[in-house]
């Protein structure tokens, strides 16, 4: 189950939404049992056989929590085998395949496991693991009701895709928060402009890049490949930061505030400050559980420098069990050393070069990101730049989806949030700003949840990118 389907929005969504609010405020618990019932529920749509993986990922996060908060003597031997294993489950499921078919390229005889992934393994896990270790820490108190600790691991608004939470931002308000009528609008805004970006914006990037990352790279031509690695990358942004609009909306229809995932990372002036702006809670959970544990920028040149690439191949490694996505993460490292030691300094003089040079190289990672594999990825990259210019099928997709990529690439701009601080400003002083501040995003949620109805009604199933993460 998706939140982009009909299922999920006409029979899901309303089956938990009128059960919870008949519920009085007073019965936290019966609202948070409900909600938990739902996340597992939510979660075994996507294979009930996986839902004991869940269950394992809740019971050994809370059990190995509890000791690292209330057992001194144990506490260094409890969180090392509770990241173990969390690790070990994640190696297992996702990895396992992968170095077995390389180490029998070697010539050793070992058997590959068929083994399926878990959906949303490496999100759910991260979570987890996130409240043993701030529990060790004492970033977060313990918690002894393992209620609260599976609600927290298995919310369904984040658990498939993200945003990676941190207990401590959450646990208030799984003990206590105040749904308001408020709050239940404007989460409905966030969640039905998630849906639009995700039906509307995404899915129609995605048909243009499916065509050219299918065609063979001896047939592309420049400009074809070129438009397909930008429709790319304007469906990977709009398909996961609509993921996390509907999951940061959905969390604030039940009282919950999430962190913000997205910062346009598109109007980014060097690759560091996308990766300030990307994925934020990844960015910052590598940050915070591994690179300042190494030492971060702490100590030489060169012990900086094996902190960065220890954290950038695990990042490639994160996002899939494939040699094209470990070159990934190595691509970012270079680069990021570089700004950091080399050119960083010449781009911060040079504005309009900082950002064409941003989006250049961050158009040319998602070609390695997309790609099927490292030739392929080798092969497209070299048609971008040395394949004959054009033919027919550039000219036909750009007449045939410029009415999406031009609003696509105005809206990777914060232009939104510029409209939205000009009313705000104003709304105290003019009662017409106050009203269009009001009452423009939920008209315009409104208009946006009927034209995605009728996109939900012809499409067929569409699961968002990260899924497979």
């Amino acid at each position: 189950m998706v939140f982009s389907s009909f299922s999920f929005i006409f029979v899901f969504l309303p089956a938990l939404i009128l059960p919870y609010f008949l519920i009085p405020k007073r019965l936290r618990t019966a609202r948070n049992v409900l909600l938990l019932a739902f996340s597992l529920f939510f979660y075994s749509c996507g294979g009930v056989r996986f839902l004991p993986v869940m269950i394992a990922s809740i019971a050994v996060n809370y059990v190995g929590g509890l000791i690292c908060g209330s057992v001194k003597r144990w506490r260094r031997l409890a969180l090392c085998i509770t990241v173990a294993a969390d690790l070990g489950m994640l190696f297992w499921f996702k990895y396992a395949g992968f170095f077995a078919a390389n180490i029998s390229l070697l010539g050793i005889n070992v058997s590959i496991p068929e083994i399926v992934m878990p959906i949303g393994i490496s999100f759910f896990t991260f979570q987890g693991m996130s409240y043993a270790i701030d529990v060790y820490r004492k970033d977060a108190g313990v918690e002894k009701n393992p209620l609260k600790v599976a609600l927290y691991i298995s919310f369904f608004p984040q658990l498939v895709a993200g945003p990676i939470v941190r207990y401590n931002t959450v646990a208030a308000e799984i003990a206590e928060r105040n749904e308001s009528f408020e709050d239940f609008s404007a989460g409905a805004v966030r969640f039905v402009f998630g849906l639009t970006k995700k039906l509307i914006v995404a899915n129609a990037c995605a048909e243009i890049a499916d065509a050219a990352f299918g065609t063979d790279t001896a047939a592309l031509t420049s400009t074809f490949a070129w438009l397909g690695a930008i429709a790319y990358t304007l469906q990977i942004y709009f398909d996961f930061s609509a993921y996390s609009d509907m999951a940061i909306g959905l969390g604030r229809m039940f009282g919950f505030r999430f962190e913000e995932n997205f910062n346009y990372p598109y109007a980014a002036d060097s690759i560091t400050d996308f990766w300030r702006r990307w994925h934020i809670s990844l960015s910052t959970w590598f940050r915070d559980y591994l690179y300042i544990p190494l030492g971060g920028s702490r100590r030489s040149t060169a012990r900086n420098i094996f902190n960065l690439a220890v954290v950038w191949l695990l990042t490639g490694f994160w996002h899939g069990a494939e040699w094209s996505f470990l070159i990934w993460g190595v691509f970012y490292f270079l680069l990021l050393i570089g700004e950091r030691y080399i050119w960083g300094k010449l781009l911060k003089k040079v504005p309009v070069l900082s950002r064409a040079y941003t989006l250049f190289f961050v158009v040319i990672g998602w070609v390695l990101f997309r790609a099927d594999g490292v030739r392929e990825a080798w092969g497209y990259i070299c048609a971008m730049f040395t394949a004959p210019f054009a033919d027919g099928r550039t000219v036909y997709y750009l007449a045939e989806y410029a009415y999406i990529l031009l609003p696509a690439l105005i809206f990777c701009l914060p232009i939104k949030r510029a409209v939205a601080r000009f009313f705000e400003n104003r709304a105290k002083t003019s009662k017409a700003c106050g009203m269009i501040r009001t009452l423009f995003p939920p008209i315009v949620a409104l208009a946006l949840l009927a034209v995605s109805y009728i996109k939900l009604m012809s499409s067929t199933f569409n699961p968002f990118i990260y899924f497979r993460f």
